[in-house]
Parts: structure tokens; C-alpha cells; sequence
């Protein structure tokens, strides 16, 4: 069981690193968080994404994102959802007065619960993310590895295994940065203006997208 090459490896762990390099809502909405309101934040935020793929990760392996991938209507119902969620947390940074932004330190436990939750919906509200592990893992199941559904569980944990490795330094390159900027006048109504263009944008390309 799990029997793969060392070039199996090499190849799907290249993948899985340029993966979770690439820019995206995800990578969006955790240096966000992070660079309004500290390390903390950024945390919760990375640790809602990863739930969010987790769950992609389970639907790819029992077939539900098979769905998207065949069902106009359920992919226009899972876009249109996660388009209106990216633009109504736009909408929110657009017309803030910077204040989140300055006022980080205060850091409560039901504030970062609702970071981590608003990151779960950001992964999980993406049909694109779901449509890419029904097209990425498939290739590296292995005939005689083990079943499908383990094997791809197996390498969908290990993509977020590999976020897991990539994501936390730049979190904490953004919270020194985020510390940095928050010196400067004007900076908090500058960054939610920009994040907020930055989500509305990132929206609106979601929706505008085909499958």
C-alpha cells in the first residue's frame, strides 16, 4: 500500500509547492488578515483555508465535487455563492474607516473565531479549487496502492501538508510588515481600501469565469 516511485514523489510534490505559491483568494485573504491585524490573525485565517481545503479534499475523494464538474447548476450555485462572499468581504474593507486596521491589538477569541470561520468559507465557497483536485489527484493514483478514495485523501492531505510548510512564513513576514506599515500615517484606511479593491476584484473574476 502507497508503493510510489521517488519520481512520483518529485513530481507531486513540485505540484503541490507550485500550488500553494500561486496567488489566489486564499493567499489573499491570509496576508490580508495578517497585515491588518497581526500574526494572530493570520493564523486563524490560515488555519480556516485549510479546513476549507480539507473538506475539498474529502469531496474529491468520495465524488461530490464530480458534481460541480458535471452540473452546470451547481457549479453557477457554488461560483455565484463564493463570488458574493469575496465581494461582500470587499464591500466591508471598502467602506471601513481604517480603524480594524490600526485598532490590531485588540485580539479576542470570538474576533479570531471569526477570521478562521470567514477563511473556511473563502476555500470552501471556490468551485475552482474543487474542480482542480477532481483534475489534479486523480493523476497520481497508482494502480495496486491502495483504493482510490484512500490514495486520493492521502495526497490532498499532503497538499495541505506542503501549505503548511509554505504558508506560516508568510505570515510571519506579513505581521513584521503589517507592524511596519501600521507606523505610518493614513496606512489603515490605504490597506482596507486596497484589500478591498483587491477582494472585489478577485470576486468578480470568480464570477466572470467559466468552467
Amino acid at each position: 500500500m502507497f508503493d510510489y516511485t521517488l519520481f512520483h514523489w518529485m513530481t507531486f510534490l513540485s505540484a503541490a509547492l507550485l500550488l500553494n505559491l500561486s496567488p489566489g483568494p486564499d493567499i489573499a485573504y491570509i496576508l490580508g488578515q495578517t497585515l491588518r491585524s497581526g500574526r494572530q490573525h493570520g493564523v486563524a485565517a490560515m488555519f480556516g483555508v485549510w479546513t476549507g481545503a480539507a473538506l475539498h479534499v474529502v469531496m474529491a475523494a468520495v465524488g461530490l465535487s464530480a458534481i460541480l464538474a458535471t452540473s452546470a447548476l451547481a457549479f453557477s450555485i457554488v461560483k455565484w455563492a463564493g463570488a458574493a462572499y469575496l465581494i461582500w468581504l470587499g464591500a466591508k474593507m471598502l467602506l471601513s474607516r481604517g480603524d480594524q486596521f490600526i485598532a490590531a491589538e485588540k485580539k479576542d477569541s470570538k474576533a479570531l473565531s471569526s477570521v478562521y470561520r470567514q477563511g473556511v468559507m473563502v476555500s470552501a465557497l471556490n468551485p475552482k479549487v474543487a474542480l482542480f483536485f477532481l483534475a489534479f489527484l486523480p493523476q497520481f493514483i497508482v494502480e495496486g496502492a491502495g483504493t482510490a478514495q484512500v490514495q486520493l485523501l492521502l495526497h490532498g492531505s499532503l497538499i495541505i501538508v506542503v501549505a503548511a510548510v509554505v504558508e506560516p512564513p508568510l505570515v510571519l513576514a506579513g505581521a513584521k510588515l503589517g507592524a511596519f506599515l501600521k507606523s505610518k500615517p493614513r496606512v489603515g484606511l490605504w490597506m482596507d481600501r486596497s484589500l478591498g479593491a483587491l477582494f472585489v476584484a478577485l470576486g468578480a473574476r470568480l464570477a466572470a469565469s467559466a468552467k
